[in-house]
């Protein structure tokens, strides 16, 4: 069945994909284009086209339709199984994997590798995401964990909503910090100009990135940093907010600067409570091959 959404127009003027792109940031504009040409937004029962310019007082609906179902296949990928049991898995994602399925990456995901490897994963999520409670970009490396039981899922979710589960990260910046320690308290959501990206913005999502400087170089700061909320790309928009974008990041940095392909961002921790057993686990992870050679590069530099 279609999900439904509608949308009354009080003061808003212009084009009807730029108002409810801007009405509905959780929506990309370019995703509000291709429902009307495929006719699933309407005023007063009749579709529109892009074209269309709004009026007060107009009530526009929108028909979404169920989203394309992918056949999700286990693929024999190599995985580094940190911790399992019958409830939870750690999982080391190496750099450049993708976490679930989606249009533009239907195999070679953690999820066709986790459907393999993994006998159980839990089914709260749809049929392209089993198992995953929180992501990590594809260019960042690291652990994530993966719930094997529902029980397990709702827990660890929970844990996530509440803050409560620990989620530590190094990253090589750009940029010599001056300062030891800070905290970045700075709302985010999606970019106003250009709407594949995320960026501090006023109407934004509540999000703080705590960070402590572990060493620097020239021209490069390696920083430690803890995540207190989970949003999309929150540490790249974040640091590139202060100044200090990071290496490699191919949207929020600048040129590439050093070799390697991606951001050099590693989740190296990660924290919570068991949901059966409620024993307190902590994981920690080396850094990557790649990181800890362009560290020692930098160090030489020094």
């Amino acid at each position: 069945m279609e999900n439904q959404i509608k949308v009354k127009i009080t003061t808003e003027t212009g084009r009807v994909d730029k108002v409810l792109s801007e009405r509905l940031p959780e929506y990309s504009r370019s995703q509000i284009q291709q429902w009307l040409k495929e006719g699933c937004i309407f005023v007063a029962g009749k579709p529109i086209k892009a074209k269309h310019k709004v009026i007060a007082g107009e009530e526009i609906e929108i028909q979404i339709p169920e989203p394309e179902v992918l056949d999700v296949l286990a693929e024999n990928i190599p995985l580094e199984i940190v911790y399992e049991d019958n409830d939870v898995a750690v999982i080391n994602k190496p750099q450049g994997m993708v976490v679930h399925p989606s249009a533009g990456h239907t195999n070679g995901t953690l999820v066709n590798a986790l459907l393999y490897h993994l006998k159980n994963l839990s089914t709260i999520n749809d049929v392209i995401r089993p198992g995953i409670v929180h992501r990590i970009d594809k260019d960042t490396s690291g652990l994530l964990m993966v719930a094997k039981s529902d029980f397990a899922h709702e827990s660890l979710a929970k844990q996530l909503k509440d803050k409560t589960a620990l989620r530590k990260y190094v990253a090589l910046v750009h940029g010599v910090i001056p300062h030891d320690k800070g905290t970045i308290n700075a709302p985010i959501g999606r970019s106003k100009v250009n709407r594949k990206k995320q960026a501090v913005c006023a109407d934004g999502k509540t999000a703080v990135t705590h960070f402590t400087v572990l060493e620097r170089f020239e021209g490069f700061s390696l920083v430690e940093l803890q995540l207190e909320t989970g949003r999309t790309h929150q540490i790249r928009v974040h640091m590139h907010y202060i100044g200090f974008p990071l290496a490699g990041d191919p949207v929020y940095g600048p040129r590439k600067t050093l070799p390697g392909k991606g951001q050099f961002l590693h989740a190296k921790m990660l924290g919570f409570t068991h949901p059966r057993t409620e024993k307190e686990f902590i994981f920690e992870v080396p850094l990557p091959e790649l990181f800890e050679q362009t560290l020692e590069k930098l160090r030489e530099n020094n």
